[in-house]
């Protein structure tokens, strides 16, 4: 006799919604092409700037790195993340993991993917693995492009350094493969924040609203001086440790910190995400 807890001849909770099936599935959507297309425009955009403007100048006798942007390819990656790592490399993250589950409620089909039967936590692990994964891409999709279009128009050399020296090509190139790891790591609370929105909502613009204006209120609440060493607690303080790695000699401390802040959030927004998921009943 028949029971409930019957399952159909072989069938395999953990072979639903395979990771390349999901990544199939958002890689054709459109607003992963046009994210993938304006970040690929951004060094293309800096670089008609920068011929009609001309070579930037210290100010004040200081350089910064927007200074030496037209030294070298490496020097123009570099700026490239400087000028994106605030804001603009924040919106495909929110992108990416907000749409994901509000997305498949707002057409009305997770409610069918839950029936086909996906177990909740295997779509969401899905999901999470999949926004992740191209957040992580639009990161290394953006400083590559710069690569290259700063190679031709400036040409192969050293990352030369505002502080003075430089990098040698090898170094650079690895040291630009550490700020994109630290930028990633440190994106993964706007990440935590956009997904368990996502499973809170029908709506994926208020999911992905909502983590893109969190973080601001997040970079606003660091610019308040009087709040002290609590600032030190807010993922936005130590946004730009990065640049301790673009250094003659790399600091750690600062990105140790600042990854440390990151992922302590991020686990704990997505324990709440996969939480209240599992309780959540499931209407569209």
């Amino acid at each position: 006799m028949s029971t409930l807890t019957e399952t159909a001849s072989g069938y395999r909770a953990s072979s639903t919604l395979p990771l390349k099936v999901e990544l199939a599935r958002q890689l054709k959507r459109r607003r992963t092409l046009i994210m993938g297309g304006i970040l690929a425009a951004l060094p293309f955009v800096l670089w008609i700037a920068f011929m009609i403007g001309g070579t930037p100048d210290g100010r004040d006798g200081q350089v910064t790195l927007m200074d030496t942007a037209t030294a070298s390819g490496a020097n123009f990656a570099a700026v490239n993340l400087f000028v994106s790592a605030g804001f603009l490399l924040v919106i495909p993250v929110a992108l990416f993991c907000g749409d994901t589950v509000a997305s498949e409620a707002g057409w009305s089909s997770l409610r069918y993917l839950l029936a086909a039967p996906v177990p909740r936590a295997r779509l969401l692990w899905s999901k999470l693995v999949v926004g992740l994964g191209l957040s992580l891409a639009a990161m290394i999709l953006l400083p590559l492009v710069a690569l290259a279009v700063g190679t031709a128009a400036y040409g192969w050399g050293s990352l030369d350094l505002p502080t003075g020296g430089a990098l040698a090509p090898g170094t650079a190139a690895q040291r630009l493969l550490i700020v994109v790891a630290y930028i990633f790591v440190s994106q993964l609370v706007t990440a935590g924040l956009a997904f368990w929105l996502s499973t809170r909502t029908d709506a994926p613009l208020g999911a992905v609203g909502g983590a893109v204006g969190l973080t601001i209120v997040g970079n606003v609440l660091d610019q308040v001086t009087a709040l002290g060493d609590w600032r030190h607690f807010l993922p936005a303080h130590w946004q730009y440790a990065w640049a301790d790695a673009v250094q003659p000699t790399p600091e750690w401390a600062g990105m140790a910190q600042g990854a440390s802040v990151s992922v302590t959030y991020a686990v704990i927004l997505f324990a709440l995400a996969f939480r209240g998921f599992a309780r959540k009943d499931v209407v569209s």
